[in-house]
C-alpha cells in the first residue's frame, strides 16, 4: 500500500487522538466517585431494609399496644359494673354476693396483669421508635453522601464528556483527509493491536512494540520509497517514518 508521507504523519495524529479518547473513556469509567457511590448505595440499601424492618416492628407493636389497652379497658368496665352491682345492694343471696366479690378480686388481678402487658409493649415500642429515629437519621446522612458523590461524579463526567466531544471532532477533521484505504487498515490494526494501529519509527525503534529494528529491517526501510506504507516486522503495526526515525 502507498500513501503520501504527509498522510502517514496524519495517521500518527489520529493515533494520538485515539489514545487520548481511550484515556478519557477509561478515566470516565474509573472515576473514584463510581466506587464511592456503589459502596454508599449498598450501605443505604442495608439501612433502608433495617429501617423498614424497624418501622414494621413499631407498627406491629402499636397494634399490640392498642389491643392490650382495649383488653384493660374491657376488664376495667366489667369491674366497674360489678362494683356498682355490689354497691347497689340489689344482691341478697350470700352465695351470689360471694361470687361477685370473688369476681371483682379476680378482675382486679386480671387488670393488673394486663396493665403490665401494656407497660411492657410500651417499653418495647419506645425502644423500637428510638431505633426507627436512629435509622432514619442514618439513612438521611448516607443519602446526603450519595447525593454529594453523585453531584461530584456528574460534574467530572460533564467535563470529561466535553473534552471527549472536542477530541472526537478533532479526530474527524484529521481523519477526513486521510485516504480511505489507509484509514481502513489503521482501524483494523488498531482493533487487533489493543488500540494502537500506527506507530512512529523513532531512532530505529518501533514505538508500538518498543523493539529496535535489526540491520536488515533498517536497510529495508531505507530502500523503501517515501510513499510506501511500512509495517513493523514484530507487531505488524503501520510504521510511520519521521525526521527522527534515525534511518
Amino acid at each position: 500500500m502507498n500513501a503520501a508521507p504527509a498522510d502517514q504523519i496524519r495517521l500518527l495524529d489520529v493515533q494520538a487522538l485515539d489514545v487520548r479518547l481511550s484515556q478519557l473513556a477509561h478515566k470516565s469509567n474509573t472515576l473514584p466517585e463510581h466506587a464511592e457511590i456503589d459502596s454508599l448505595t449498598k450501605d443505604l440499601t442495608q439501612l433502608r431494609d433495617l429501617l423498614v424492618a424497624a418501622q414494621t416492628e413499631e407498627s406491629d407493636l402499636a397494634r399490640e399496644q392498642t389491643k392490650a389497652e382495649q383488653d384493660v379497658d374491657q376488664v376495667r368496665q366489667r369491674a366497674v359494673r360489678d362494683q356498682q352491682r355490689l354497691d347497689s345492694g340489689a344482691i341478697n343471696s350470700p352465695k351470689d354476693l360471694e361470687n361477685l366479690q370473688r369476681e371483682i378480686v379476680s378482675l382486679a388481678k386480671r387488670q393488673g396483669d394486663l396493665e403490665d402487658v401494656v407497660l411492657d409493649v410500651m417499653e418495647r415500642r419506645e425502644s423500637t421508635q428510638e431505633r426507627v429515629n436512629e435509622l432514619t437519621e442514618r439513612v438521611s446522612a448516607v443519602q446526603a453522601k450519595v447525593d454529594d458523590a453523585t453531584a461530584r461524579r456528574d460534574t467530572a463526567l460533564e467535563s470529561l464528556n466535553a473534552e471527549i466531544a472536542t477530541v472526537t471532532k478533532e479526530r474527524e477533521t484529521v481523519s477526513a483527509v486521510i485516504p480511505a484505504d489507509l484509514l481502513k487498515l489503521y482501524e483494523k490494526l488498531r482493533v487487533q493491536q489493543g488500540g494502537v494501529g500506527a506507530a512512529k519509527l523513532y531512532q530505529r525503534r518501533c514505538e508500538g512494540c518498543r523493539l529496535e529494528l535489526n540491520i536488515t529491517e533498517v536497510n529495508d526501510v531505507r530502500a523503501a520509497s517515501a510513499d510506501t506504507v511500512l509495517r513493523c516486522e514484530n507487531c505488524h503495526r503501520i510504521l510511520v517514518r519521521t525526521a527522527e526515525s534515525g534511518v
